[in-house]
């Protein structure tokens, strides 16, 4: 694998890096800039969760990061760094052979759409076994071994999983038994896209019980892309939004939800109704995402947003470090902290009258 240290760190402590990562796809109006300059670093056993509205570019970067984004996307620049031990490898320079025996045993991507994920003409040990043995491990008894450790972990019963078909589990079933497959390697790097999606509320519980569980007992890295903001406070270390492709604020779980510096954070946080403290009447964000073909100058959410002036219509805000561990792209950061996002609360309220 390619060598990449000079872009390591001093300190050295992360598993993944990634510089300036640019993602379009092709279209018929031209090209829409899917992710455009993003730019994080995940520390060894961190969980990182990326949250934001549909089509903001969550699902596009975490396929970047493993190289599976469709024929019609292009990385036009960037780096991907992985670190394994004390090797540093750029993603993007990896070979074929290099790139098969980094997904999977390096790195494993737990798609939101469990039944699309397995062949539904073979059994689960069928599949299981096809997956080890295509990573170099051939020892059946082994195998079998591991996966009824894991099967036990995410709360399968090993012996009627293995023997059945897809069809033959329920939904909550067959993405535990992903998540499952998705360990087999023992990864250092897990991505999670949207795990809980289609799930009714109790097998929900149940899948956010487990990837708790199964993070605490195996200690790997895990970004986690999602729109639910309840799950990414349960499990998640950091936060990380991302809005029009970039990403717009970056902070440890307690200060997105209790701290936000954003307009955008803090919209999404009002957007979603609480179990605790008094009923509180949801609003939404006013006006729609921006065309990703053609993005707004300056600041991409400026049309939305309360606090924009002539410098965000013109200029576009980097993101910055305001504290210890958080990070935001706003020129306004300080007036959305004084009045504690209270001008986003009632541009929304007066757009949505």
């Amino acid at each position: 694998m390619k060598s990449a240290t000079e872009n390591v760190p001093s300190d050295g402590q992360f598993t993944l890096k990634v510089e300036d990562l640019w993602v379009t796809y092709l279209a018929e109006r031209g090209k829409v800039k899917a992710v455009r300059g993003v730019s994080f670093t995940l520390r060894p056993g961190e969980t990182l969760a990326f949250i934001g509205e549909s089509g903001c570019g969550k699902t596009t970067l975490g396929l970047s990061l493993i190289r599976l984004l469709p024929s019609t996307a292009e990385v036009e620049k960037g780096h991907i760094l992985y670190r394994r031990d004390t090797e540093v490898m750029d993603v993007l320079q990896m070979n074929d052979r290099e790139l098969r025996q980094f997904r999977w045993k390096e790195c494993a991507m737990i798609f939101q759409g469990a039944q699309n994920a397995f062949n539904p003409v073979l059994r689960i040990w069928a599949q299981v076994l096809d997956t080890a043995r295509s990573h170099g491990v051939t020892n059946k008894k082994e195998i079998r071994q591991r996966m009824e450790d894991l099967f036990r972990l995410v709360q399968l019963e090993p012996e009627r999983v293995l023997r059945a078909y897809p069809h033959q589990l329920s939904g909550g079933m067959r993405q535990r038994v992903l998540i499952a497959l998705g360990l087999l390697l023992k990864p250092p790097l897990v991505i999670l896209d949207e795990p809980t999606t289609a799930l009714d509320i109790l097998t929900q519980r149940s899948v956010i019980d487990v990837l708790r569980d199964i993070k605490e007992k195996m200690d790997f890295s895990l970004i986690l892309i999602s729109h639910d903001l309840s799950l990414a406070a349960e499990l998640a270390d950091r936060v990380a939004t991302m809005y029009a492709g970039k990403l717009v604020e970056v902070a440890n779980v307690w200060d997105t939800y209790y701290h936000p510096l954003h307009p955008y954070t803090v919209g999404l946080i009002h957007a979603v109704p609480t179990l605790a403290g008094e009923r509180e009447e949801l609003i939404s964000i006013p006006g729609s995402p921006p065309d990703l073909i053609d993005p707004p100058k300056g600041c991409a959410f400026h049309p939305r947003c309360p606090y924009a002036t002539e410098k965000c219509r013109t200029e576009e805000p980097p993101l910055i470090p305001v504290a210890q561990d958080h990070e935001v792209a706003c020129w306004h950061w300080q007036q959305v902290q004084e009045d504690g996002g209270q001008r986003m609360m009632v541009y929304s309220e007066a757009k949505a009258g």
